[in-house]
Parts: structure tokens; sequence; C-alpha cells
């Protein structure tokens, strides 16, 4: 089984990239945002319990999300492989989606980093802004601010998967096909 851990600051191409992973491989998108919201309109006992946390400002907790995680997986049985976008966020939740998918029989295959210099990323995002309608893609400093919180809280994850042997870096700048080329690239490597 094939499981991509797709990860990079806001605006490395993400989005871009595994939509193309998922129809190139047959793999299952896993965003726990998209999870997040699909639990809540369904009702379930996990979207219930989210909900009334988000609904006082508190973060969801690792355990809900990764009881989630445990659902999506559970109903994709078949399944060749997932990317996982989003999520792990931190050393623990990875740790927490390590166990998981030990239980199910599987792992992580590999950390794939978009890796954009921080320019390229304002220069990005304002540029998506204008189109996204998004008001945090549309002001530099708070896109700024997003990728030192994204350098201070995520990017330490890099070494979890690098102790693992399982990190590997891919230059986020060039044309979106040719970005796609070596991540299939080192995805065929595996």
């Amino acid at each position: 089984m094939l499981n991509i851990v797709l990860f990079g600051p806001p605006g490395a191409g993400k989005g871009t990239q595994s939509a193309r992973l998922i129809e190139k491989f047959h793999l299952i998108h896993l965003s726990t945002g998209d999870i997040l919201r699909n639990e809540i309109a369904n009702g379930t006992a996990l979207g219930l319990e989210a909900k009334k946390l988000m609904d006082q400002g508190i973060l969801v907790p690792d355990e809900v999300v990764i009881g989630m995680i445990r659902n999506k997986l559970d109903a994709n049985p078949g399944a060749k492989g997932f990317i996982f976008d989003g999520f792990p966020r931190t050393e623990a939740q990875a740790a927490a989606l390590d166990v998981l998918l030990t239980e199910k029989g599987t792992a992580i295959s590999a950390m794939l980093a978009l890796i954009v210099n921080d320019d390229e990323l304002i220069k990005r995002l304002l540029n998506r802004g204008k189109d996204s309608g998004r008001p945090d893609d549309a002001n530099a400093e708070v896109i700024a601010k997003r990728i030192e919180e994204y350098n201070k809280k995520t990017a330490p994850l890099m070494n979890y998967y690098q102790s693992q042997n399982k990190y590997k870096s891919i230059e986020g700048i060039g044309s979106v096909d040719d970005i796609f080329s070596k991540l299939c690239e080192a995805i065929e490597k595996l």
C-alpha cells in the first residue's frame, strides 16, 4: 500500500499536486479538513463531538481526528493507498498515525516535502488571493505570519520522518508538470 504524506507550507502547491498524484497512482485523498466537514455533515458521533468543540473555539483533539481517519481507512479496505493532506502536523500526530497504520498492517511510505522559498510563497498566495476570495490569501502580512507559523510548528515534523528514512524533499519551484515529474520519480523509487 502506498501511503504518502504530502507536505509543504501554504502556497507550496500541495492541492494541485495531490490531485494529480491521486489520479496517477489511484490513491484516496485524506484531507483532515474534508473529513471533519464530512463527519459533521453526516452527524456521526465523532462529527458531533468535533462540532461541539469547534463551536466553542476549541481545537479538535488528536484522538478525535485519528478516529475520523480510522473511519476513512475502514471505509476504503481495497484502497491502493492514501495521500495525507493537512495531517499530521505535529510529531504526536505522526506517532498516532503510525500506530493506527500499524494496526491496519501498513505504514507511511514517504513524506514528500515541497520546498519553496518564502518570497515565492507570498507571491503565489497573493496571486491565488485574487481569485480565491480568501482574505488570508490577500494580505502579505497575514501570509507571512502563516508561513512563520508553519516554520515554527509544522516544519519540525520533517525530522520525525527523516529519522525513519521516509523524508524526501522536492524542489517546489518550476512548472506544475516538472514538479509533478519529480514527485512521481520519488514515488516510483519507493
